[in-house]
């Protein structure tokens, strides 16, 4: 391989990182059980599985669906009971939608990455604004009257 072509992939590794890092930075602020590390790893891993898919020629789908199954089942791991009701759905789906950040720097998707990981962000802050919480709660109540 080219030294150009390392230099490449290198730029869309750190893209990758630097995505997943920020949302991990969002969920480790607010005291979620997975953080930066956890996120950025999923993203780098997601970023270098697709990378070597795409670089030795096979059928990139095939690594693509293996990435989006293998998370599955890490956030399938977060998920948990409690108390009459399930905790850990927000941290597996952004885990899950993050490998997607760096499945798309690997394909030089910078944009899509880009708003990917935006989109993830700020759906993540929207639910820490000053109000969030009781708008949220007043639609439930709404939904079910009791």
């Amino acid at each position: 391989m080219d030294i150009e072509t390392e230099l490449i992939y290198a730029s869309r590794m750190m893209v990758a990182a630097l995505i997943g890092g920020l949302i991990g930075w969002e969920r480790e602020r607010h005291a979620s059980d997975a953080g930066i590390r956890t996120y950025m790893a999923i993203s780098i891993g997601a970023c270098a599985f697709s990378l070597i898919s795409a670089h030795v020629g096979n059928d990139p789908t095939r690594i693509a669906a293996q990435v989006v199954t293998g998370i599955g089942f890490i956030g399938a791991g977060v998920i948990f009971q409690d108390k009459g009701g399930v905790a850990g759905l927000t941290t597996a789906a952004t885990l899950w939608a993050t490998a997607a950040v760096g499945m798309a720097s690997a394909y030089g998707m910078y944009v899509l990455a880009i708003v990917t990981g935006g989109l993830l962000f700020a759906t993540l802050a929207l639910h820490h604004l000053p109000g969030w919480k009781r708008l949220s709660q007043t639609n439930a109540n709404q939904d079910h009257p009791e």
